[in-house]
């Protein structure tokens, strides 16, 4: 009896301890706005509500459960939580730029849950980003979906956890200018690039290759075999081949964009996401047959010569020929204004209410592998909502409201001396790194561009 005792009592301890790590969720409900579903269509005069971090109905007339708080959007606009596919938020150095191929290294391992940025994304309607690898590495780091609970104590519930794995890749001058240039390694070409790419892949077959062959040695009766040593990038590698990771990859030429996909369609890769692809418009077709889509900027290019052509008509011609199109941002500035550049596709395209907001909600969430739990306001997704003043695809609209989880994390109305403003600490001390590229996906390479520099006119 007393042994049963002390189990019953080690079973509630575990129960308590696995309770309170769980990540927060929380109840509201939301009366009378005009509910942008995205995927469902548009009911005015309608509520949302959300319990235990889940969104449970979305009716006419609905009542609040006992302790549950009420908000009036009489003439307010609800609409999902937005979603960017490609960000730095919260991250610092973005770089491993030692190896043409870093699968081993995470960016979940060095997230700041109290990044100043994640709180001004948040007042900006943005509930997710997709914490990304910088872009100086052919395969770079894995990324991190992060769920924006800012301020959360523990920094593990900054991630989505229940996100898929996702990797950067990087095509072109970036991977070129860093080590062919930086280190003199290869690739110093963008056939170097392609190389890089198919010797790591078979790289990897043969790693798999080992491992197969062990476990089937070993499972033999009296059997010595002797397990390979185990590698975790060559791992990751396999990993990809094997569908378990989502690849993005930073792109800018189409025969750059049709060269991967001809690398991912030799070793049987369908999981592939273009990132920036401002030449995508010239290979739709291929984009929408051969990947899960392309996430692009909505009007900015030229910022160097090999993305000096593109067209604010990209996403939509993009969307037009059936590929999943995302908007993302690459700063942590204009992520607080994907709705303003959702909006570009109506002047630039045509895109209807519904479409352009996709490409800030349910369509990066399809990129990202979490469409079935956000990216629209359905019943059974996650509570991740923004209250609007005003159309989200206005140049007035204005964020009133965000919550993620059903837990809201920025009012507008309680924004203390308007702290979406206030100063990151490392902006502040730090220098401001900007490449000739302009983004923050190669903001630690600078110096490595300085050296070669230095170098060849000392040899010339």
């Amino acid at each position: 009896m007393k042994k049963r005792h002390i189990f019953l009592a080690l079973l509630l301890s575990l129960s308590l301890n696995f309770s309170w790590a769980q990540t927060p969720k929380g109840s509201v409900l939301i009366k009378n706005g005009t509910v942008l579903t995205v995927t469902n269509g548009t009911y005015e005069n309608t509520d949302v509500l959300i319990q235990d971090g889940i969104i449970k109905k979305i009716g006419q007339n609905l009542s609040a459960p006992s302790g549950v708080t009420t908000i009036d959007a009489t003439g307010k606009y609800v609409m999902p939580g937005i979603i960017d596919a490609h960000s730095h938020v919260a991250l610092d150095v973005v770089n491993e730029a030692t190896s043409p191929i870093v699968a081993e290294v995470r960016m979940k391992d060095v997230v700041n849950p109290f990044e100043i940025g994640i709180y001004r994304a948040l007042a900006g309607g943005v509930t997710i980003s997709h914490a990304m690898h910088g872009s100086a590495n052919v395969v770079g780091g894995q990324n991190a979906t992060l769920k924006h609970r800012w301020g959360m104590d523990d920094p593990a519930d900054i991630i989505m956890q229940e996100a898929p794995r996702t990797i950067k890749f990087a095509l072109g001058e970036n991977p070129t200018r860093v080590h062919g240039r930086g280190n003199g390694q290869q690739p110093r070409s963008r056939m170097g690039v392609e190389a890089i790419l198919r010797n790591g892949f078979n790289e990897a077959l043969q790693y798999k290759k080992a491992w197969e062959d062990y476990n089937q040695a070993k499972s033999q009766k009296g059997s010595t075999a002797v397990a390979p040593v185990y590698n975790e990038r060559l791992q990751t590698l396999a990993d990809i081949l094997d569908g378990k990771i989502i690849i993005h990859c930073h792109s800018y030429r189409a025969d750059e964009i049709y060269m991967l996909i001809n690398v991912a369609r030799d070793f049987g890769i369908k999981k592939l996401v273009f990132q920036h692809t401002n030449e995508g418009f010239k290979v739709a077709p291929e984009i929408a047959e051969y990947t899960m889509g392309a996430s692009v900027f909505a009007d900015w290019w030229a910022y160097k010569f090999e993305v000096y052509y593109s067209t604010a008509f990209n996403a939509a011609i993009l969307q037009k020929n059936g590929a999943i199109t995302s908007i993302n941002s690459d700063s942590a500035e204009l992520i607080r204004h994907l709705y303003h550049e959702a909006a570009k596709t109506q002047r630039y395209g045509g895109m209807t209410d519904d479409e352009a907001l996709a490409m800030i909600t349910i369509n990066p969430a399809k990129q990202l592998g979490i469409e079935d739990k956000v990216g629209s306001l359905e019943e059974g997704k996650q509570g991740d909502v923004v209250i609007f003043e005003g159309h989200p695809l206005s140049s007035y609209a204005i964020p009133q409201m965000t919550f993620v989880d059903g837990i809201k994390y920025f009012d507008i109305q309680e924004d203390a001396d308007d702290q979406r403003q206030r100063i990151s600490p490392t902006e502040a001390v730090e220098p401001i790194l900007l490449s000739e590229e302009n983004h923050r996906c190669m903001q630690d390479t600078e110096h490595l561009f300085e050296t070669a520099s230095a170098l060849f006119q000392m040899n010339h």
